[in-house]
């Protein structure tokens, strides 16, 4: 059997490559760089598909939360609720925002923000809630919803993992403000860094629309102290070509995860999953305490596999000044998760050959 590795982008974007090259023929010899047609389409395109009235494209998805947070006009020192096993980029747009991240735990069921641990983490300095889809699964943005309109609070949804991702069939992205990496290994990912931004808002998108761009929606009058985060016009060419081929490659990935639930073997704890989430898998996570022996068997087999992620924000170095407490749940995740293959360029062969080796293992035997 062929090595699997965990991702090929190059495989993944092979589809695509012809239609790549006549967008960047046609750019070049337009000549338009910087926030032209093909952003403004692929703004138009992805609200559309996200259900929103604005889109703005920005750099990346951490700046997709910056901006949004930014454009609040929050004060020094007010609070953000995180999940506290998200990535540490969610954590740090709140800290570059001057703002206080307030770390809750997640559902060991879902991994995701447990709104049931919400309301005894508000205080009066709390402004936001910032759930963050992992892995590519939704959040219970019902009862999200309720807490922040009871305590008149902002959502800044982080997006990053989860385009195309339904909660009770409302598409993640379209409650307040959605923030989107579209990073290459995303489900829809660029070919370099890019994000954008979702909202029905429109006086926020027109804030946004000048932060983005050194806070300024007339040129050379800067009306605010903003930023330079463009979402770039190549970038922007490249995702509208693949936002035609989304839904695809979400199907593609949920029909493998699907192959995962049905054959898998249940001495490793598999995603949760209900029918009111749609889930797009943009990661496909199994948990085992003995996940860094299973990772290395797996390895012996030419199987690839990904931590997401070894270390918890909480115990970062560069962030144990700034956050203390213990939050068990997070770290139970952190030392148990092993993500495995579930590309777009994975066949079901693939799959089945992971699933067989998964299999074979007797867990409880691994020393």
């Amino acid at each position: 059997m062929k090595p699997i590795e965990y991702e090929n982008l190059s495989k993944v974007n092979h589809s695509f490559i012809k239609e790549y090259k006549l967008a960047f023929s046609d750019l070049l010899t337009k000549g338009w760089f910087i926030l032209g047609e093909n952003v403004s389409a692929f703004e138009e395109e992805f609200a559309n598909y996200i259900g929103c009235k604005y889109c703005l494209g920005v750099a990346s998805g951490l700046d997709a939360i910056i901006l949004s947070i930014s454009a609040l006009d929050l004060a020094p020192g007010d609070e953000v609720i995180v999940p506290a096993n998200t990535y540490i980029a969610t954590i740090l747009a709140v800290i570059r925002c001057n703002l206080k991240p307030v770390l809750v735990e997640p559902s060991l069921d879902t991994y995701n923000l447990d709104p049931r641990l919400i309301e005894k983490s508000i205080t009066k300095k709390t402004k936001v809630i910032l759930p963050v889809h992992l892995y590519g699964k939704p959040v219970q943005m019902d009862a999200i919803n309720r807490i922040a309109k009871k305590y008149h609070l902002r959502i800044v949804e982080d997006c990053a993992q989860a385009h195309g991702a339904k909660f009770k069939n409302k598409t993640v992205g379209s409650y307040d403000i959605g923030a989107f990496s579209f990073y290459p290994t995303k489900n829809l990912g660029a070919l370099g860094d890019a994000g954008a931004i979702t909202t029905n808002d429109r006086k926020l998108y027109l804030k946004l629309k000048a932060l983005r761009n050194y806070g300024s929606n007339k040129k050379y009058h800067n009306q605010y102290l903003g930023f330079n985060s463009r979402l770039d016009e190549m970038q922007a060419a490249f995702l509208r070509i693949k936002l035609r081929k989304l839904e695809e490659i979400n199907h593609h990935k949920r029909r493998l995860a699907q192959l995962y639930h049905q054959q898998l073997s249940d001495q490793y704890i598999k995603p949760h999953v209900s029918k009111q989430c749609h889930d797009v898998f943009h990661i496909y996570n199994i948990r085992t305490k003995k996940r860094d022996r299973l990772r290395q068997i797996l390895t012996d087999h030419k199987i690839g596999s990904e931590i997401h992620y070894p270390i918890p924000p909480f115990e970062q170095i560069s962030l144990k000044h700034l956050i203390k407490g213990d939050y068990p749940v997070s770290r139970e995740i952190h030392q148990t998760t092993l993500s495995l293959p579930i590309s777009y360029c994975h066949t079901q062969k693939d799959i089945q050959h992971v699933i067989e080796i998964l299999n074979s293992i007797k867990i409880n035997d691994i020393i």
